[in-house]
C-alpha cells in the first residue's frame, strides 16, 4: 500500500510539474518587450533578488494622480480595478505580519534570519502606510470600501489577538507565498498591465512588487525556524491564505465594477470577471511548486538568479538617486535601456 501511495504521489507530482511548466511558458511569453533589452547573460549574473534587500522609505502623494482617476491604467483598466481591490485588505495583512514577527523574533538565534526579519518589517510598514492612504482616496469614488477596509482591519486584529502561535506564523507564510508570486507575475506582465498608466500609481505598484519579491522567502524561513517538519500545516495555510485573498479581493472588485457601471453592460461585466478569474488562475498555477517537500521561495521556477529585468532596472534606478515616486513612460523606457 505504501509503494502504491508513493507511486501515486510521483505521478501527481509529475502532472503538477508539467502543468506548471506549461503555465510558466505562457507567463514568460507575456513578459514585456522592454524587459528583453537585457541580455540573458547580464541578468543571470546578477545576485539573487532575495539577497541583501534594503528598506526604502517611500511616501507617495496621491494628489498627483491624473484627474484623480482610480482606474489608473489605460493599458488594462480591469487590472487597475483588480489591483485596487486587492490593495484594500493587503495593508492590514502587512501590519499583521509586522506584529507577528515582532512578537516571536526573540525566540530566534540565526543572525541572517533575524536581520531579514528586521528588513521585511521595514518594507511592509512602509507598504501599509501608503496603501491605507490610497484606499482612503479610492473610498471617495467607491464608498463601500470604507466598510470593507474596516472589516479587513478587524479580522486581522482578531486573528492576532486570538489565534495560536502556529496559525499566526503559518498564515503569514501562506499569505506571503502569493504576494511574492503575484509580484513576479505583475512584473513579468508589466507591458500588458501598466505600459500606459498614471505615473504615481505605476510607481507605487512597481516599488511594491519589487519589494514583495525581495523579501519573498522571509516568512517561509520564519515558519521553518519554528515548524521545520510540519509541511502539511504549511500547505494547508497556503490554501487557506489563497482563499482569504481571493474572497477579500472579490468583495472589493464586485463593488468597484458596480460603481463603474459595468453591470449595465453585460459584456463589459463579463470581461472584467474574466480578467479576475484569469489572474486568480495564474496565481494558483504559479503556486503549485510550493507544495513540494523540497520547495523554497529562492528556488521557485519564476524567481531564481534569472531576475525580472524591470526589477533589476528599478533597483539600479533607485540606487542611483533617481526619484521613484513618479514613473512616467519615458522614465521607464530610459530605465530599461542599458547604458
Amino acid at each position: 500500500m505504501g509503494s502504491a501511495r508513493s507511486h501515486n504521489a510521483t505521478v501527481a507530482g509529475t502532472a503538477m510539474s508539467k502543468t506548471f511548466r506549461a503555465a510558466q511558458a505562457r507567463v514568460r511569453a507575456n513578459a514585456s518587450d522592454s524587459a528583453r533589452v537585457f541580455s540573458a547573460e547580464s541578468v543571470q549574473e546578477s545576485i539573487h533578488p532575495m539577497d541583501n534587500f534594503p528598506v526604502r522609505q517611500l511616501r507617495f502623494d496621491f494628489d498627483t494622480v491624473e484627474n484623480h482617476d482610480p482606474v489608473w491604467s489605460q493599458s488594462n483598466p480591469d487590472f487597475a480595478i483588480f489591483i485596487n481591490a486587492l490593495g484594500v485588505h493587503v495593508p492590514h495583512f502587512e501590519r499583521f505580519l509586522v506584529k507577528v514577527m515582532r512578537q516571536y523574533r526573540g525566540a530566534l538565534s540565526e543572525p541572517k534570519l533575524i536581520d531579514d526579519i528586521q528588513r521585511i518589517i521595514g518594507q511592509e510598514a512602509h507598504h501599509a502606510f501608503n496603501f491605507v492612504n490610497w484606499t482612503k482616496r479610492l473610498a471617495k469614488q467607491y464608498p463601500d470600501l470604507t466598510r470593507l477596509d474596516a472589516s479587513a482591519k478587524t479580522w486581522f486584529e482578531k486573528a492576532f489577538n486570538s489565534k495560536s502561535h502556529r496559525f499566526k506564523i503559518g498564515f503569514t507564510a501562506g499569505y506571503e507565498t502569493f504576494t511574492f508570486l503575484g509580484g513576479m507575475i505583475i512584473l513579468n506582465r508589466y507591458e500588458e498591465f501598466m505600459k500606459e498608466a498614471d505615473p504615481t500609481i505605476r510607481a507605487l505598484w512597481v516599488w511594491h512588487q519589487v519589494e514583495e519579491v525581495e523579501h519573498g522567502a522571509v516568512a517561509f524561513d520564519f515558519y521553518q525556524a519554528f515548524y521545520p517538519h510540519d509541511e502539511w500545516y504549511r500547505r494547508g495555510m497556503v490554501c487557506y491564505a489563497y482563499s482569504h485573498i481571493a474572497w477579500e479581493t472579490f468583495k472589493a472588485f464586485a463593488h468597484m465594477i458596480k460603481v463603474e457601471g459595468f453591470y449595465k453592460q453585460p459584456r463589459r461585466a463579463f470581461k472584467a470577471w474574466k480578467f479576475f478569474a484569469g489572474f486568480a488562475w495564474d496565481l494558483a498555477i504559479a503556486g503549485l511548486p510550493v507544495f513540494s517537500r523540497q520547495y523554497h521561495p529562492r528556488n521557485h521556477p519564476i524567481c531564481t538568479n534569472s531576475q525580472n529585468a524591470l526589477a533589476v532596472a528599478w533597483r539600479q534606478y533607485y540606487a542611483e538617486g533617481n526619484d521613484p515616486h513618479l514613473l512616467d513612460r519615458k522614465s521607464v523606457e530610459e530605465m530599461m535601456t542599458p547604458s
